[in-house]
């Protein structure tokens, strides 16, 4: 470890006392914030049972008691189940979450009492002093009181330049160390600090961007929430009015018609497959901090990954150091080569995984006493991917062979250019021959020796990369290593085009970056900034991308990626920005996700059609019945059973099932196509019946029961396209409902008001339900066939 990690206990610094402590948070100067990601209990609750449309339904159930029509009170038990469950299942969702999300969080060095411990970041009071090293997240604002470190503040400001903090530089929340190690003493904590009033900011401003299939869902939502009030009044005062129906007929059937545009069950289904899903992915040791990330990540097509943690172990280790033959009269045996980078393993302060192996290494030698005294310190940087420290015999870099010697590079190729083919990363350890190592490499570098670390590729790489490939998903590796390593780690994992890779630093413009994505899959020497680019390039290439990563240097890229993914084992700041977080950092469980999320769209896909069906067919009969002005034929009850049986049992069971299939086009293009055949063939049948009904003067009970009853097997009809293929699990699922349709139609038939039909309304109801399988079947190719027209219209144009 650096100096300052291992004299952490006599540095000086003894921090607050107990009683300060407590006398802080006694007046609320404690690092927790009043905004959380997650909801509370309490939101949990409210948010189940304050809504719209369960005041909808609180006005609907008043006006059915104020007629009498208790019998119509049948949806009250599913919509209080509903909120039931809905609630449950968030409250389970949150608890293993939360539990999760504990042994994720961030936590802090801190100094308390004189001694030197790791505490919750959010336990943190004013005045604690902190330590501070490459990869941290900044907790809270803060002063360096000692120290040097580079900060990067892209995250607030968008400046992606690293910054450097010495002694008296303020530190922003939020911002994270790249490089170096300092003390800082907090000033502005929990509410105070910039993050806080920056998260503040964007909430007020609005929830943020939300999934397609959220977004879709309340899009859906919002304008059947525009259109049912005025719909209901009109359809009241036809029937009050203008047909002369009693108060109560008017007001069941104006409650019919609402029941039947509501998609109750929709949003608890969406809740529900969402929180079965969290709580699955967390048992497999998967944390979502953000929950549209499990749909993002459904739809990747490009996955760019990083080489070190994610294709490798995130350990590293030394395999050999190997003097320079270059310039051999600087250090003549190996032995004085490891000395020197023993004493530079002690001086400085990076605490990352290379500096850790090179530590491990170096630790075999006599290092308890260092032989050269530390002059200037230049802490490692991802920019200039090199360290530098000057002795008091000189100036010595480390870092990346080709960043430290430049236009010389090719001296030293030969020397390693079999360890890079063989995908080791190689380091070079050189003398500067410069007066300060704070002006740049204005000066000759001379080269000493090489450090050859080695990561091993993980076992189940090859595995996993040959799902994504065969998915069809393209993979990049992003890395900031030499391409020529990278590439050859990459062909060893399986990773497809492996072996056409680029160095990054060629590509000095957005058009040479965008072009380069198109070729190759590999990219070498990438820094930050440029990482950031290239999942930008991607995005604007029409691609959903996700980015994986470990490090502070994959932070900017991952935050404008679709879908981010961190490996907690990595850097906290990274763990922390991500979405995803693996926290055994097995990068094996990302099929596991992407399997996860697609579950869940494409079965709220399927059983959104379901709701939609009944939606549409609501809409439209009762815009019908308002042109034609025939009353609303239908009663709530009868609703809450077609509901029951061919909407809400069959929707839920089959979102259960296992969906691996590929997600394909937008949410609700794909409903709506599905739907509205069933919904058009809804309207037109049952519409049809009602007229012959006029004709023939049946009974308007009599009419009712056969159109429950034909619409009944229209949604079996929808139930069984949908669930196509059919195996065992599904035909049950059609079986069981159809029994329980049919149970509830003979022995509970007045609760549902299901009356014996005249034997002219049997067989209208047996010519419309024939009718309706060939209009359903026609109109379904129809649509279909229209919208293979429209693409290819639209590909044409494009």
């Amino acid at each position: 470890m650096s100096d300052m990690t291992n004299d952490a206990q006599n540095t000086g610094w003894r921090g607050l006392t107990e009683d300060e402590v407590n006398e802080r948070v006694e007046q609320g100067l404690i690092n927790q914030s009043d905004i959380s990601t997650g909801k509370s209990v309490k939101n949990i609750i409210l948010s189940n049972i304050l809504t719209y449309f369960n005041l909808i339904f609180l006005i609907i159930a008043i006006l059915l008691i104020y007629v009498g029509s208790y019998r119509n009170l049948t949806f009250l038990p599913v919509i209080i189940g509903n909120i039931v469950i809905g609630i449950v299942q968030e409250l389970r969702a949150k608890q293993i979450l939360d539990k999760m999300n504990l042994i994720n969080a961030p936590h802090s060095i801190v100094f308390r009492n004189g001694v030197q411990k790791q505490i919750l970041s959010q336990q943190l009071v004013k005045d604690d002093i902190v330590l501070l090293s490459a990869g941290n997240q900044i907790c809270a604002d803060a002063i360096v009181v000692e120290g040097n470190i580079q900060v990067n503040e892209a995250l607030l400001t968008g400046e992606a330049d690293e910054i450097e903090k010495i002694s008296g530089s303020s530190l922003l929340s939020g911002s994270f160390v790249v490089s170096g190690q300092c003390y800082a003493k907090l000033e502005h904590v929990g509410n105070d600090s910039y993050i806080t009033k920056l998260t503040a900011e964007a909430k007020a401003m609005g929830s943020g961007e939300q999934s397609e299939m959220i977004r879709s869902i309340n899009q859906l939502v919002k304008w059947i929430g525009i259109g049912i009030i005025p719909i209901g009044i009109l359809l009241f005062s036809q029937g009050y009015y203008m047909n002369h129906e009693t108060m109560q007929k008017s007001i069941v059937s104006m409650v019919a018609a609402i029941i039947g545009m509501i998609p109750e069950g929709l949003y608890l289904l969406t809740t529900i497959a969402l929180a079965l899903s969290t709580m699955r992915l967390a048992k497999n040791q998967v944390i979502l901090h953000d929950m549209k990330s499990i749909e993002a990540l459904a739809r990747v097509d490009v996955l760019c990954v990083d080489k070190t943690g994610t294709i490798t172990e995130p350990g590293m280790e030394v395999l050999e150091i190997i003097p320079s033959k270059v310039n051999s009269q600087v250090i003549k045996t190996k032995e004085e080569l490891e000395l020197l980078l023993a004493d530079y393993a002690i001086s400085i302060p990076d605490d990352n995984a290379t500096m850790h192996a090179i530590r491990e290494y170096v630790a075999a030698f006599d290092t308890n006493s260092k032989k050269r005294e530390t002059m200037e310190v230049i802490p490692f940087s991802s920019t200039t991917k090199y360290s530098g420290i000057s002795f008091s015999d000189g100036s010595f870099l480390l870092g990346a062979p080709e960043f430290i010697m430049r236009e010389e590079y090719p001296l030293v190729l030969p020397e390693i250019s079999t360890y890079i083919k063989n995908g080791h990363r190689v380091l070079l350890l050189g003398k500067y021959e410069g007066t300060s190592l704070k002006d740049g490499l204005s000066e000759k570098v001379v080269p000493m020796g090489y450090i050859i670390l080695t990561n091993p590729i993980r076992e189940n790489a090859r595995e996993t990369f040959s799902y994504f490939k065969e998915q069809g998903v393209c993979v990049k590796v992003i890395s900031g290593d030499n391409p020529e390593t990278v590439s050859e780690v990459a062909k060893r994992a399986g990773i497809e085009h492996a072996d056409q890779f680029i160095d990054a630093g060629t590509l000095d413009t957005d058009s040479k970056l965008a072009s380069a994505l198109e070729e190759y899959t590999v990219f070498g020497r990438v820094t930050p900034k440029q990482k950031q680019k290239l999942v930008q390039a991607l995005q604007k290439a029409g691609h959903t991308v996700a980015m994986t990563g470990d490090g502070v240097n994959d932070i900017l890229a991952m935050k404008d990626a679709d879908c981010s993914v961190a490996m907690a084992s990595g850097s906290e700041a990274a763990a922390q920005a991500a979405q995803v977080v693996l926290l055994d950092s097995d990068f094996a469980h990302m099929p596991n996700v992407v399997i996860e999320g697609r579950r869940v769209v494409n079965n709220v896909q399927r059983s959104a059609v379901l709701f939609l069906v009944k939606n549409i067919f609501s809409i439209l009969l009762a815009l019908l019945s308002l042109v034609i002005s025939f009353t609303y034929p239908l009663e709530p009850s009868q609703i809450s059973l077609i509901s029951m049986f061919t909407i809400g049992f069959p929707g839920f069971l089959l979102a259960l099932e296992p969906n691996k299939n590929r997600i394909k086009g937008h949410f609700l293009k794909n409903v709506l196509i599905k739907a509205l055949p069933a919904g058009l063939t809804d309207v037109l049948a049952v519409g049809a019946l009602v007229v012959c009904g006029e004709v023939f003067s049946l009974p308007k009970n009599d009419i009712a029961t056969a159109s429950t009853m034909l619409l009944s097997v229209v949604g079996f009809m929808i139930l069984t396209k949908i669930s196509a293929p059919l195996n065992p699990f599904k035909n049950g699922i059609i079986i069981f409902n159809i029994l329980g349709l049919v149970f509830c139609g003979i022995f509970l038939h007045q609760l549902f008001a299901i009356s014996e039909m005249s034997n002219i309304c049997v067989l209208l109801l047996i010519v419309f339900s024939f009718a309706a399988e060939s209009l359903f079947r026609y109109l379904t190719i129809g649509i279909e066939k229209l919208d293979e027209l429209y693409r290819k219209i639209r590909q044409k144009k494009q």
